[in-house]
């Protein structure tokens, strides 16, 4: 299940474009590739798998067991997509884009309709699910964060961030935002949306990417991982129970040749496990790594791609892995080849997922 077959003849292994044989998404983003989001809920025969891009377009496949993926549809903005969610229920898609606004993308209709506007690009966009009440959050460049319910042209909250809004994540009833300037907003979303504490980033450097953990006893956010364009992850909990919990790793590094000196990469996003609680991260450095946090160990390290892995996401069962290669710029305009297109692959990985044997 999900392994494609060797090479095919024209390609080298030097191209390394499948890296890890993997099976390929059919009719991938003809752009940079910003995000990408399996389906909370999957029908037992299939799930979807939606990504956007900056070609300005978000896109849906439905991904069989079998490990086919079908193109079902898409949908645009006016300018590059830069992030996507899904309401509880698997029929609807937000979308945030440069163009300034999130559009609600109703899958059974294929319509969809604009629901909430900023007065600069729109970085993030997440549903939230609580017992009373349920909005998507969104954070924008405007240094703004808006709640929206989505049957209203005007937010329901609107909260003043001290920078632009660079990453963001919710598990509710938490939510965290990572501002410029390395700042982290910690929310409380029950009754309503409330700052709970605000923290200065452990990274030195700008963060890219946070993704909240559960605490496997009780299933309810306990913290966060946190990456940097300084190959490195913070792992965070919001009330440690020992300081030491809290500790930072490096990852997406490589030993160049020259003088022993080490090139350094982007974390560009991070994943966690639904049912082992281990993580992915994907780097500039065109790998992804797979991680067990509370052994504190590696548990895997890909193959090298040609091109940098810029989004990663684990299906609802955790059995699927999906990551996309492409373009991030990290080189400027000198370093894009337009020959390289993008490219979203899918992994069977429930097993090397597994934690670590090793006692933290």
């Amino acid at each position: 299940l999900f392994q494609s077959d060797a090479l095919p003849p024209n390609v080298t292994a030097s191209t390394n474009t499948n890296a890890m044989k993997d099976v390929e998404v059919q009719s991938p983003p003809d752009d940079s590739v910003s995000c990408i989001k399996f389906s909370p809920t999957s029908t037992g025969t299939s799930s979807f798998l939606i990504a956007g891009s900056w070609d300005n377009n978000v896109r849906c496949w439905e991904v069989t067991q079998q490990g086919q993926t079908i193109p079902k549809a898409q949908q645009t903005h006016t300018g590059p997509v830069l992030d996507c969610d899904w309401s509880e229920d698997g029929t609807k898609v937000f979308t945030a884009s440069v163009d300034k606004t999130v559009k609600m993308w109703d899958l059974n209709s294929n319509q969809a309709v604009q629901v909430a506007q900023h007065d600069a690009p729109i970085k993030t966009v997440h549903w939230i699910k609580a017992p009373n009440y349920s909005c998507i959050m969104t954070g924008g460049w405007d240094k703004l964060l808006k709640f929206w319910d989505t049957r209203s042209p005007t937010p329901m909250d609107t909260i003043q961030l001290p920078e632009r809004c660079y990453c963001a994540d919710v598990r509710y009833p938490m939510a965290v935002v990572g501002t410029a300037g390395r700042e982290l907003i910690i929310y409380q979303l029950e009754n309503r949306p409330q700052e709970f504490s605000r923290i200065e980033s452990p990274l030195k450097f700008q963060h890219r990417c946070i993704s909240i953990f559960l605490d496997k006893k009780i299933n309810s956010p306990t913290g966060f991982a946190l990456g940097s364009i300084e190959g490195r992850v913070a792992i965070h909990y919001v009330n440690p129970t020992n300081p030491k919990d809290n500790f930072t790793f490096k990852c997406h590094r490589s030993n160049g040749a020259t003088n022993g000196m080490q090139d350094i990469y982007a974390v560009n996003d991070i994943s966690f496990h639904p049912i082992h609680g281990t993580l992915a991260t994907v780097g500039s450095d065109c790998k992804f790594s797979f991680w067990d946090k509370d052994a504190r160990t590696k548990l895997k390290t890909s193959e090298l791609f040609d091109q940098p892995i810029t989004a990663c996401n684990f299906n609802s069962q955790g059995t699927v892995f999906a990551y996309a290669t492409s373009y991030d710029w990290s080189k400027g305009h000198e370093g894009f080849d337009p020959q390289k297109k993008p490219h979203i692959f899918l992994r069977s990985c429930f097993d090397e997922l597994k934690p670590s044997m090793k006692k933290s």
